[in-house]
């Protein structure tokens, strides 16, 4: 099982973000990852949101970083971390514009981008980047394609209803070969069928952990379905969010300092085909120096075991 880690004070959204991250400097937060990268966690995560309406703040709230930038951010601060979306809105901007960011990132990095895309749940936020929210999903599906030839074709070329291109150059090119991964994120048989068809990954929201293998086989039973592997990433503090950003009080979702605990419930993650997730933090965490010492304590008394 890899161990990842949230990136604090990356977003507000109130089911998952505790109090005392809200005063975290970019230093601090650069600070934080380069201990992570330090102590050996797999990879860094953070969400994305571009505008928040008025009233989803309260459970959404309205500071959320651009994904790519800040990612870019902490590539300068960290040595082999690997630095994910978690997710990106796929829709909400060209995928040219999208596939020249992450390419960037995974090129600067020296190939340490995975992006993990979704089609996002705001209609409204849709509505003011102009972007139709009933079309999403095949402009997803579209997109994801319009980017894989961008980064993998040395005269990209591309047809479509929602983009097209050719006679153009594209660099440069992601340094991992023959591409950076891509993870999709979300729950409906169209999610699972993108996986199946596109996917390294898959990161799950609102499907419960006990459905897991059911849907692997899913992807895995899918005619686009090319054996390769599909990795598995899921974090039992997303037990605690609802599909609007809800708080759903799950008692499975906080942290324990009990590692015996932690330990008992990665094992269960790894029998449901989890092979990445997140020791969520425990409820009270003070500050910076009390949530470095809780990732020294995961890294000492959790990694060694699993």
């Amino acid at each position: 099982m890899k161990l990842n880690v949230g990136v604090p004070n990356s977003m507000h959204v109130a089911a998952m973000t505790q109090a005392w991250e809200y005063s975290l400097t970019g230093d601090d937060i650069g600070q934080a990852m380069a201990t992570a990268d330090q102590l050996g966690f797999n990879k860094c995560m953070l969400g994305e949101h571009f505008i928040i309406p008025q009233e989803h703040i309260g459970l959404s709230g309205d500071h959320y970083v651009h994904g790519t930038v800040a990612l870019s951010f902490l590539a300068g601060r960290t040595k082999t971390m690997k630095l994910s979306s978690s997710v990106s809105i796929l829709p909400l901007q060209s995928p040219i514009v999208q596939a020249k960011a992450w390419s960037t990132l995974d090129w600067l990095s020296g190939g340490r981008a995975t992006a993990l895309f979704g089609v996002g749940w705001l209609k409204e936020e849709f509505d003011m980047l102009n972007v139709d929210f009933h079309q999403r999903g095949r402009m997803a599906d579209e997109y994801i394609a319009a980017i894989i030839e961008l980064w993998t074709s040395e005269k990209p070329e591309f047809e479509g209803e929602f983009v097209q291109f050719r006679n153009v150059g594209f660099a440069p090119k992601p340094v991992q070969q023959p591409r950076l991964p891509i993870w999709l994120g979300g729950d409906a048989e169209p999610v699972l069928r993108r996986v199946a068809k596109f996917g390294d990954g898959w990161s799950p929201f609102r499907t419960p952990p006990e459905k897991f293998p059911e849907c692997l086989d899913f992807i895995r039973s899918q005619p686009e379905y090319d054996g390769r592997p599909i990795d598995l990433f899921f974090a039992l503090e997303m037990l605690n969010v609802g599909a609007h950003h809800e708080i759903m009080d799950d008692p499975r979702a906080p942290g324990t300092r009990d590692a015996q605990k932690v330990i008992d419930q990665v094992g269960w993650l790894k029998e449901l085909g989890v092979n990445e997730t997140i020791v969520p933090l425990p409820p009270g965490i003070s500050g910076l120096t009390e949530y470095l010492d809780r990732l020294q304590w995961v890294a000492e008394e959790i990694m060694p075991k699993i």
